[in-house]
């Protein structure tokens, strides 16, 4: 039957104070100066803090990508056509994708997940090359009406919830979230806008490359979707109904699962950050568990980012999504986490302490 949404949001806890400050003297003894290794210092903390030792693991990682199609694209939102989200979904499977290379130079597994393509992959699914999780055919335009129903709403989270819970089951340390689904910077857009109250010209950025005269199209088709809807801002899951994206609603699933399994989870980009808002809303400490893999040049994705309190570990003006900006951070997590378990302090390797606070930051 698997996990249901509601036990698993009373089954999220706050990540130890007790173990962050374990963590943070052990990080403030190590055998250089004080701060010296600026955020990597933090992500260290934070991957023993979750999984309260000191010498924290993340060798086993997988990226969770999500695919799934928007019938708000008929309204023209995306240069790109519907077509390209069930083709990509093929080039994942093959192999030659972002997503495929960046995750291989990570050490990172990737799981392709069908959460609602407006196709079937049955061959896929038989040879188990993908997951099949759809909840439907795409979503329906919210133009004209709620993108999905609550019920599959709860369906979306509830996928991605027992996803994550399977692969920590088989021994994975640490999840990254991605998404594949043309049109869906539109619904990441009218969900950040929803939760937050901020004009949609704000929280709107180009997607695709879409030109100026697109662009402001784009805005009109997300306020009058949030007009015709009026999703309720103390309701995520209302917000995600009206005008999410069932990919969108797995993505906070993986989060949500991470969290209750106590498992670091790095979170992509712009989409996969709205979902990580509707997983903050929808249980508040699962925040303590999310790691932002980088900042997209998607410019609302940096407001997304404040929103959460979350610091990105990269930097690097991508935009592409798939999980390529979760798979090039885990790299650096691995560095974190080898930092603080495996690096000394001065008292472990005899060297003289200094005194000064010339280093102190």
């Amino acid at each position: 039957m698997g996990l249901r949404l509601q036990d698993v949001v009373k089954g999220i806890v706050p990540v130890s104070q007790d173990w962050r400050t374990r963590a943070r003297e052990r990080l403030n003894n190590l055998a250089i100066p004080i701060g010296s290794l600026g955020q990597m210092l933090d992500l260290a903390e934070q991957l023993a803090a979750v999984k309260e030792t000191l010498k924290p693991s993340v060798k086993k990682k997988a990226i969770v990508t999500m695919a799934g199609d928007h019938g708000v694209v008929e309204e023209g939102v995306s240069t790109c056509p519907q077509e390209v989200t069930p083709q990509m979904v093929y080039n994942f499977v093959v192999g030659g994708a972002g997503i495929n290379v960046l995750a291989e130079v990570a050490g990172a597994g990737v799981t392709v997940v069908d959460m609602g393509v407006a196709q079937d992959f049955e061959d896929l699914v038989a040879q188990g090359k993908i997951l099949s999780r759809k909840v439907d055919y795409g979503t329906g335009n919210m133009v004209k009406g709620p993108a999905m129903t609550r019920d599959q709403a709860v369906q979306s989270l509830e996928a991605g919830i027992n996803i994550a819970a399977g692969l920590v089951q088989e021994g994975v340390e640490l999840l990254g979230t991605g998404d594949m689904g043309i049109g869906n910077t539109t619904p990441s857009s009218a969900i950040f806008a929803a939760l937050t109250g901020l004009p949609v010209q704000e929280v709107t950025g180009r997607g695709t490359g879409i030109n100026e005269e697109v662009l402001e199209h784009k805005i009109q088709v997300i306020q009058k979707a949030l007009e015709v809807n009026k999703p309720d801002p103390a309701d995520p899951l209302d917000v995600l109904a009206k005008v999410g994206g069932f990919e969108i609603g797995g993505i906070a699933g993986v989060i949500l699962g991470a969290a209750y399994c106590r498992v670091p989870v790095v979170v992509d980009g712009f989409i996969s950050t709205a979902g990580a808002l509707l997983a903050q809303r929808i249980a508040p400490q699962a925040v303590d568990y999310m790691i932002a893999g980088h900042c997209s040049m998607e410019y609302p994705h940096r407001m997304m980012l404040e929103d959460l309190g979350l610091s990105p570990v990269l930097s690097m003006n991508m935009r592409l999504g798939e999980g390529t900006g979760a798979a090039l951070a885990m790299c650096i997590l691995e560095g974190a986490a080898a930092v603080i378990g495996k690096m000394m302090t001065f008292e472990e390797c005899g060297v003289a302490r200094n005194k000064s606070k010339e280093y102190v930051q």
